[in-house]
């Protein structure tokens, strides 16, 4: 709740209407959730002239009072009502709380033309027993009858319930803060209230020695004054409490409060004389207790922290003070402690310990140093004037605060493209002077400190812009489409490979699998062409799922039997997923496993069976997509739970990278081929950029060749031979046919040759000189015999 009376001190709205401010406050972006204005209309102050006893009643009496216009009679049943005092009159067309409008009439045959009240009967005091017995109000007031009592009573304020974002931090919870914000708005100064007073030479540190060992009070600050005297606040402070929603208790406890709410920063006041010469600030004790101002006994944790007086707890720090060190009417000498506490650690403490005061929600939002110290001068200043206190000297002081500037730099167009407006260098400077930041402008670009009361603001320009954008004004910002440069989403990195390679494989007609990344031993224990050693979990949920794998093909092998026993004949299925080893090196792998037909036309009765070339194919048709063409090679092999005659290990830039073949018969009688390759290893393989070459507008001539050779010689050999022996001008190898027992030990290989060239027309004669010399040197260098 904010004061607007209170406000005036510190900043000049007298001539502001409030409504319309509280618009203005709203839209710059703290929300002013209610006006309140207690202002009781038609109610004056009146002085009793004359007061007889009504002749019909043995209670009632009838007044003559003056409203300082005139002179009204008013029957009134209060006992203590008396010629000679003055009263608070509710005159004709008042309305009081609950709506109850005064009027004139007769009571018991007597004219009345108004009402004196009490002060419950304005809502200004709790109706109770003791108020009730008290009656009227009777007024000490230079104030002349006829004046509006709004005035005395202090309800001619108007007030502000906020709503505050979580986000805006403390600077709002205080009068002072909040007075910078209507400065903002209207384009003002603030003037901050008077704190100069006198101190004596004695020093505050000859009496007390400070002591913090906790990091959870980077700040603590202690002054002491003597003679304090101990009675009634001065009116102004009482009312100002009062509209804060706080009730008076003495000068002293009235002057801790105020200023709490003027700078916010909770103060404490210890006695002195009850504290001693100590203060220790730390965590409290294990089973360690205390007795708060209220009575009860708390039971404190080693997180909370506490004040004490180097040996007991006196104050549970930023939540309540002990009933041990309390200030009451028999205070001399008085302590004061301003002071910073984690803000973390007080608000769970006030949470678990359901003390949620006026002190702790401030210490929970945070405080700056400043206010810190400009809260210790101003309540010495009040204590001084209005308590008649001696101020000593000097200040005890712990301070390991952080009082680094926050400091941003920016460019007006950068705040410009975050409020979508098109700002000038003039526009930013003047809502930085309403603001009250400091700046300077160099060249284009602003420095700006940002003061310490704001802490909510962060040194980036996105909080520069926020606040520059809001006084500026959000209903002034255009409603634009973002225009902000887009770019395609795209899958990075391993995972944009294995979505390359997934869809890869659905295209050429397989489809995907998963299974658990845990196995059991015995499938475990297949097809360990690696030799890696595996990790068994200590702990396993099931002994099926015991062991990490280190190889997906058992995995596959389990879909094969699965989908088998459900007479499901054509498998043709893939996955891809991560294996380790017992180093916990990860290695993603691409399993395939193929038996059956792998495609099937039964209108043209064209059927192609699942063999050791098919799947070749298709692992060859992968890594050409990947970019891997004329750098893989497939060679022979022998491996566990693989034929020893259909296997061969794939090698790319002549490093193995998997394996592909038949399983062994022994293990699965059907024909069942595999095949697997560490997507690992294609991740880290550098990909050359593919090289696109126009389409020869010249015809290819055609050769085809077939070679004799013993059974031991692969065709690769051959291949590489004749590519070696026909140079630049021969396009492709392709073999055609193959024909075993051919002769006892030996086979026959053919092949189509494509020769042509993308600048001219081919010759015949060219081409044969070229084909005879790589009939010649395969003849010469593999020992192969032309086939006639």
């Amino acid at each position: 709740m904010i004061s607007l009376n209170w406000v005036k001190d510190y900043v000049d709205i007298e001539k502001e209407d409030l409504k319309e401010l509280a618009v203005k406050v709203t839209k710059a972006g703290v929300n002013v959730e209610k006006v309140i204005n207690n202002h009781i209309d038609n109610l004056v102050i009146g002085e009793v002239l004359e007061c007889a006893m009504h002749p019909d009643s043995d209670h009632l009496h009838i007044c003559q009072v003056n409203i300082g216009s005139s002179t009204t009679q008013i029957v009134c049943g209060a006992p203590n009502v008396k010629a000679g005092i003055k009263v608070l009159v509710a005159l004709p067309g008042c309305v009081l709380p609950g709506d109850f409008e005064i009027k004139a009439g007769k009571i018991r045959g007597q004219e009345s033309n108004g009402m004196i009240c009490a002060l419950f009967e304005l809502g200004v005091e709790e109706k109770t027993e003791e108020t009730y017995a008290k009656g009227i109000e009777v007024l000490e007031t230079d104030l002349e009858p006829g004046t509006d009592a709004n005035i005395h009573l202090g309800t001619d304020d108007t007030l502000y319930e906020l709503d505050i974002h979580k986000h805006r931090n403390n600077d709002c919870y205080y009068h002072i803060g909040f007075a910078y914000e209507i400065a903002s708005i209207l384009g003002k100064k603030v003037t901050l209230p008077e704190d100069k007073h006198n101190e004596i030479a004695d020093d505050v540190n000859n009496h007390i020695a400070l002591k913090v060992e906790t990091e959870k009070c980077p700040y603590y600050t202690a002054k002491m004054v003597k003679g304090v005297e101990i009675k009634e606040s001065p009116d102004f402070i009482k009312k100002r409490l009062i509209s804060a929603g706080m009730r008076p208790i003495n000068n002293v406890v009235d002057i801790s409060n105020y200023v709490m709410l003027e700078y916010g920063q909770p103060l404490h006041f210890f006695d002195k004389n009850k504290l001693g010469d100590n203060i220790l600030v730390r965590q409290a004790k294990e089973n360690e207790t205390i007795i708060t101002l209220d009575g009860q006994k708390r039971d404190l944790l080693t997180s909370d922290i506490v004040i004490t007086d180097g040996e007991k707890p006196v104050c549970i720090a930023g939540v309540m003070g002990g009933e041990n060190t309390d200030v009451d009417e028999n205070t001399k000498d008085i302590l004061i402690e301003s002071a910073i506490f984690n803000a973390v650690s007080i608000r769970y403490t006030s949470s678990r310990l359901d003390l949620r005061s006026e002190a702790s929600i401030r210490y929970g939002k945070g405080l700056s140093f400043e206010y810190t110290d400009a809260a210790m001068e101003r309540a010495c200043y009040l204590l001084e004037k209005y308590a008649n206190a001696t101020v000593l000297s000097g200040i005890a002081k712990h301070d390991t605060i952080d009082k680094r500037e926050k400091i941003v730099k920016f460019k007006t167009k950068e705040v410009s493209t975050l409020l979508g407006l098109e700002l000038t260098d003039q526009d930013v400077e003047t809502e930085l002077d309403r603001l009250m930041f400091d700046y300077k402008l160099d060249k284009d670009t602003f420095t700006v400190t940002i003061p310490r009361r704001r802490l909510d603001i962060d040194p980036n320009v996105n909080d520069i812009a926020e606040e520059i954008g809001r006084l500026y004004g959000y209903e002034n910002l255009s409603s634009t489409l973002p225009r902000i440069p887009t770019r395609r989403g795209v899958y990075v990195g391993d995972v944009g490979i294995r979505k390359e390679i997934s869809r890869r494989l659905r295209t050429l007609g397989l489809n995907e699998v998963k299974n658990y990344t845990l196995t059991s031993p015995d499938m475990a224990s297949k097809f360990r062409y690696e030799e890696k050693n595996q990790i068994t979990l200590p702990n396993p949920m099931s002994s099926d799922k015991s062991v990490i794998r280190t190889s997906l093909l058992p995995s596959l092998i389990n879909n094969y039997e699965y989908n088998k026993a459900r007479n499901i004949k054509d498998i043709n299925i893939y996955e891809i997923a991560k294996t380790y080893d017992s180093s916990y090196n990860e290695d993603t792998k691409i399993s395939i496993l193929m038996k059956g037909n792998y495609l099937v036309n039964e209108w043209q009765h064209t059927i192609v069976k699942c063999d050791f070339y098919c799947l070749k194919g298709i692992v060859e048709n992968l890594l050409d997509y990947l970019g891997f063409k004329n750098r893989y090679t497939f060679e022979a092999c022998e491996a566990p739970e693989m034929h020893p005659g259909i296997t061969a290990k794939i090698l790319l830039d002549r490093n193995e990278i998997g394996i592909i073949g038949r399983v062994h018969p022994s293990y699965k009688k059907d024909e069942v081929y595999i095949a697997e390759i560490s997507m690992t290893a294609l991740y880290n393989a550098k990909i050359k950029p593919l090289k696109f070459k126009e389409a020869s507008k010249y015809p290819e001539i055609i050769k085809d060749v077939a070679f004799v050779v013993e059974n031991n010689v692969e065709s690769e050999v051959i291949k590489s031979q004749i590519k070696k022996s026909g140079g630049r001008l021969l396009d492709s190898i392709d073999v055609f046919d193959l024909y075993e027992n051919i002769e006892a030990g030996k086979k026959s290989i053919a092949y189509k040759l494509v020769f042509k060239d993308s600048s001219r027309t081919l010759s015949d004669e060219e081409v044969m000189e070229i084909f005879n010399k790589i009939i010649s040197e395969v003849e010469s260098k593999i020992g192969a015999k032309l086939r006639s």
